[in-house]
């Protein structure tokens, strides 16, 4: 068996043999914890940069992305229960938590922009468009420095209601950013019509793209399409400096990655890390 054989490829086994029931436990076991994190909202945001290609010690903007805490207030990492969530109650729970604590930082900081990832499950949502509606409400200008982030497979399970969605609020200023772009199918006639502000690329197509042919040329197709379509492209999991020299030369407006840091707090002030860039 291949060492990083797909889930689909592993043995299922039986049901009732001793580590599918450990397994299975485990499971029901993290997203009760998580379920009850986000009842009694003990979740945070941790703060990664996304720096102007250019010039990348200026921020163009931070992607917020949401951390839950168990009842020791020891932090549940994602990877073990995202998918487990994805398409239930608590997925659309942590959608909502993650744009009230998103809009609440824009309100506290007002020199910043920030991206919140949702599901396109959470469209349609009542309790999503209620959090919204009182964040903005509270805070007025928030919404202006809001981009809210799809996964590009995601948006096209239901282009439609997607389109209306973004629809509704790009009129009140939230854009928008596709994440995940060149992974999935997305129509041009889809991409087109979804007018998305932001196309982040999947990094995928980023590793070792300063010696490898195939993902260079992915690249430069997708940010001529990006380009045609007046939409502002991110390259996402940038690791090394030859990787975003070649980026660079491509055209790609921002980066995001380890290499100009990791998710963390937010620096002081963002006119402070302007200055000693």
């Amino acid at each position: 068996m291949a060492r990083h054989a797909a889930p689909s490829a592993l043995p299922k086994g039986n049901p009732g043999d001793p580590l599918s029931v450990a397994t299975s436990e485990r499971d029901r076991s993290i997203v009760e914890n998580v379920r009850r994190a986000l009842e009694n909202e003990k979740a945070f945001l941790l703060y990664q940069p996304v720096v102007d290609a250019r010039r990348t010690g200026r921020v163009a903007f931070y992607e917020g992305l949401i951390r839950t805490m168990d009842d020791t207030g020891r932090v549940i990492p994602a990877k073990d229960f995202i998918e487990q969530v994805e398409d239930k109650a608590e997925g659309r729970m942590i959608d909502c938590l993650a744009l009230k604590l998103g809009l609440q930082t824009l309100a506290e900081r007002e020199d910043i922009r920030l991206s919140i990832n949702m599901s396109a499950r959470s469209i349609g949502f009542p309790k999503w468009m209620d959090t919204f509606r009182d964040c903005v409400a509270r805070y007025p200008h928030a919404a202006e420095r809001l981009i809210v982030e799809i996964t590009e497979s995601s948006a096209m399970a239901a282009p439609e209601s997607t389109q209306a969605f973004m629809e509704s609020l790009q009129d009140q200023g939230v854009a928008f950013a596709m994440d995940d772009f060149g992974a999935g199918f997305t129509s041009l006639k889809h991409l087109r019509d979804l007018n998305f502000d932001v196309v982040k690329f999947d990094r995928g197509f980023i590793t070792d793209i300063d010696r490898d042919p195939d993902n260079q040329a992915c690249i430069m197709a997708l940010q001529t399409l990006a380009s045609h379509f007046d939409m502002f492209t991110v390259a996402e999991g940038i690791e090394r400096p030859k990787e975003a020299e070649t980026l660079a030369r491509f055209g790609v407006d921002c980066f995001q990655g380890y290499l100009y840091g990791a998710p963390a707090a937010l620096p002081e002030r963002e006119e402070r890390a302007r200055k000693s860039a």
